[in-house]
């Protein structure tokens, strides 16, 4: 499982013409899964993404986590993070999981999140998507479990 947290002033998700998701400052997550990942990797993401420490504490050193700063968090589904692009001009997606088990995992998530977390916002799994974000920094990870 690959997430790639984005540290944001604002973020928004649009699907056909509508707002489905938005947030004010925090983290803006697209997460990509692959075969083979499971529930306990998608719990590990989760911990990781609400723990850790890229916020400014008051000297400005990135050791405030999301949870720290009770910012939103906005969770778009992504399966071009499971792509193989290590060779050649074009992405592989043999390593992406097939619809199912990424929506399985994907909504597993959504759910943990909000038992966890008092903001948090989603886009529409499998839809096409416009993304708009301020990235704050910019500020930019990629987890991976």
């Amino acid at each position: 499982m690959r997430g790639l947290i984005q540290r944001v002033s604002e973020a928004s998700v649009i699907v056909d013409g509508q707002v489905c998701g938005e947030i004010g400052r925090g983290i803006l997550l697209l997460l990509g899964v692959a075969r083979g990942d499971s529930e306990p990797q998608a719990d590990k993401m989760l911990h990781r993404v609400l723990s850790y420490r890229m916020f400014p504490d008051d000297e400005g050193r990135m050791n405030r986590s999301l949870r720290d700063i009770g910012g939103g968090l906005l969770v778009v589904s992504q399966f071009t993070l499971a792509a193989e692009t290590d060779k050649g001009l074009r992405p592989s997606f043999s390593s992406a999981a097939d619809p199912g088990q990424a929506k399985a995992l994907y909504e597993h998530f959504v759910t943990q999140a909000r038992l966890e977390h008092p903001v948090v916002q989603t886009g529409i799994f499998a839809a096409d998507m416009k993304v708009r974000l301020l990235n704050d920094g910019p500020v930019t990870f990629l987890l991976e479990t």
